[in-house]
């Protein structure tokens, strides 16, 4: 017996492709703002880099191969027990990521001692704030846009999505604590004074993530119209584990009576359901709102996961209705 595998459409393989290289670009501009503007001008950091930093002033501060070398070591040791923690599944989305980083640290390194040698110094090297500016706005750029298109940058970004699945604790909480921590423990090798830009370039940088990606503490109120009101309800709630609330509208333009789905997702889960729902309908009318704070079923509480084959069945607004079942007049 033969397999028959569907050959990917021209269109499929041009969006594959834009995907890489807007996940190629995101790490190199991640990788090109520590390499040239925080760790040459003696800076420190969070993140696999900030401990690539440690590293080097702990061992040798004139060796700036060594961050990374760590950076490199720390990505594939975290990836190999975030493959078997979090499945393969969650490996083949992070794989990029997790050599990306790390090979373009490396690349620009030696872009840094070519500038070195030219010049004398490293770059903005006489304005300390300058370079801090420059570091931060461009560390942010470029994780944001590596998060905006579903895809990961590895390294510290896995820790706090074990501590998720685990113990249920909030990945923007546990991966703020997780940098700020790797900067706080530079205080061993370097002064207060430089663990305060430290800090200062962290809430910069995540900043500009929240910005440019959908990331951060707040969450997304998404609304989606469809015909397939009824597979969509069922991936978010058997696959995305988040409820949904059915709200019985009526299309203006031709009159239709539909059920709008209602639902509340984290930052990160945005792309995921986006790309989701345009698989099942890629008609599909969908909004999105940010709300400031949510608290119930999946987010300040316990998450309750209900078999499908236990739920009532809810009636199709769009199929003829009884009196009885038709939606009553305002007064």
């Amino acid at each position: 017996m033969k397999l028959h595998i569907k050959k990917p459409t021209a269109k499929q393989v041009r969006k594959f492709l834009v995907y890489c290289l807007i996940v190629m670009a995101g790490n190199a501009i991640a990788a090109a703002s520590s390499t040239l503007f925080i760790i040459p001008n003696g800076f420190v950091m969070g993140g696999t880099t900030g401990l690539g930093i440690f590293v080097r002033n702990l061992v040798d501060e004139s060796n700036e191969w060594l961050v990374s070398f760590t950076v490199y070591a720390a990505n594939i040791i975290l990836f190999l027990v975030g493959a078997f923690l979090l499945g393969k599944k969650f490996a083949v989305a992070t794989l990029a990521g997790t050599l990306l980083y790390p090979t373009f640290v490396s690349l620009f390194t030696y872009v840094n001692e070519l500038y070195v040698a030219a010049h004398g110094q490293p770059i903005a090297a006489d304005d300390r704030w300058l370079a801090i500016i420059c570091g931060s706005l461009l560390f942010g750029v470029g994780i944001g846009i590596v998060v905006r298109v579903g895809a990961s940058t590895g390294g510290t970004d896995i820790p706090p999505l074990i501590f998720n699945k685990f113990f249920n604790i909030p990945v923007a909480v546990s991966l703020w604590a997780l940098d700020l921590t790797i900067v706080l423990i530079q205080l061993i090798t370097v002064s207060f004074e430089t663990v305060l830009y430290g800090v200062v370039i962290t809430i910069f940088s995540s900043v500009v993530v929240d910005l440019v990606s959908p990331i951060g503490l707040r969450k997304r109120q998404v609304e989606i119209v469809s015909a397939k009101w009824r597979e969509i309800r069922t991936m978010i709630l058997n696959e995305m584990h988040r409820g949904v609330t059915l709200l019985h509208a009526r299309t203006g333009f031709l009159q239709e009576e539909r059920y709008v789905i209602m639902t509340v997702v984290s930052n990160r889960e945005l792309v995921r359901l986006r790309k989701a729902v345009q698989k099942i309908d890629s008609e599909a009318f969908f909004t999105v709102s940010v709300v400031s704070e949510v608290r119930g079923r999946g987010f300040s509480s316990e998450k309750i996961l209900l078999p499908l084959s236990e739920e009532k069945p809810a009636d199709d607004p769009a199929a003829p209705a009884g009196e009885a079942d038709k939606p009553k007049p305002q007064p």
